[in-house]
């Protein structure tokens, strides 16, 4: 790997969250993500990812020591069509336009390609990078390497005031999440997005690390959708409190929100979101989040925007498709 001169690169180590939030904090002044993630965070995120960050982690470190500049490459526990391998990383803003994105993109391409075979060689592969709306300088890193824009992405907020009514929905009960549905509503979850792009299914281990599992996961902020005693849609409710206090105010993310198939059209979403932003407002929030695909084939937007959600940033999800490279065992 070349790197500027003085620049040395390392394996990333588990401590190195410390100084990746650092980093993120500082870069966040010029990106623009919308993101706080203090030093926990970070480690959860890598966690929850199974990362192994000696294996699948670079730290750029100046001479002095500190990390100027880090990459990942972090795979999808489980996959439905094709192996999804996600690239992330971060350069101090200061030292932009020297090449050390170049080179830890190069890198990540091709550690990417390597986990893709080295786990499922028997499946088609998708290496991935998330370009946030005001990394332009990312994008066109990413073209050059030869991505291509697949996704297009929403991030969504509005305040907590002039909320929606909240409603009741004919044979339908609105109820807080409770730990004994954890696994029903994982369930519920793989069903409602099975014809979404780039969806998993995921299993209790995945479910656990990537959502509910999370320390920002709010179950009293959550609600689920109850019919003949079975789960039928559920919201599920994030607060991170490092976002709080760098905001100074407190927001309610919307993580996951899924209805089955054959409740949809009965306005069951629209309830409980409603019922969500009710509760968070009483719980001292002052705004909610969600992001959104643009291109969700249930008409998600068109329902967040009758709620009173305002589009606030966008990302593009840039994708290196691999193909398979090895034959299905007979």
């Amino acid at each position: 790997m070349i790197l500027p001169d003085g620049l040395t690169a390392r394996p990333l180590s588990a401590d190195d969250a410390v100084a990746a939030a650092a980093l993120l904090a500082a870069a966040e002044q010029v990106d623009d993500t919308g993101e706080y993630p203090d030093a926990e965070d970070v480690a959860e995120w890598w966690r929850g990812w199974g990362l192994e960050p000696g294996r699948d982690g670079l730290a750029v470190c100046d001479p002095a020591g500190p990390v100027v500049a880090y990459a990942t490459v972090m795979a999808s526990p489980t996959f439905r069509d094709a192996f999804a391998v996600y690239l992330e990383g971060r350069v101090r803003p200061d030292l932009r336009g020297r090449g050390i994105g170049r080179a830890l993109l190069a890198w990540q391409l091709d550690r990417g390609t390597a986990l893709h075979a080295e786990r499922h060689p028997e499946a088609p592969g998708a290496l991935t990078v998330e370009v946030p709306g005001g990394m332009p300088s990312l994008e066109g890193l990413v073209r050059r390497a030869g991505l291509e824009a697949e996704r297009w992405y929403r991030e969504m907020q509005r305040p907590l005031t002039d909320l929606p009514e909240t409603r009741q929905v004919p044979g339908l009960d609105v109820v807080p999440f409770t730990w004994d549905r954890d696994d029903e509503v994982r369930r519920a979850h793989n069903a409602a997005f099975t014809r979404h792009h780039g969806s998993s299914e995921r299993d209790a281990e995945a479910w656990g690390a990537l959502f509910t599992g999370q320390r920002g996961f709010r179950p009293d902020l959550s609600r689920l959708a109850v019919e003949d005693g079975a789960v039928v849609g559920y919201v599920l409710s994030y607060v991170y409190e490092a976002d709080t206090a760098a905001r100074g105010s407190r927001e309610v993310v919307l993580g996951q929100i899924g209805v089955l198939p054959p409740a949809r059209g009965r306005g069951v979403a629209s309830a409980l979101i409603a019922e969500v932003l009710a509760t968070a407002a009483r719980s001292d929030c002052a705004s909610a989040g969600l992001g959104v695909d643009t291109g969700n084939v249930t008409g998600a937007l068109r329902l967040y925007e009758s709620l009173g959600f305002r589009p606030v940033r966008s990302r593009v999800s840039w994708t290196l498709d691999l193909p398979a490279v090895a034959e299905v065992p007979a």
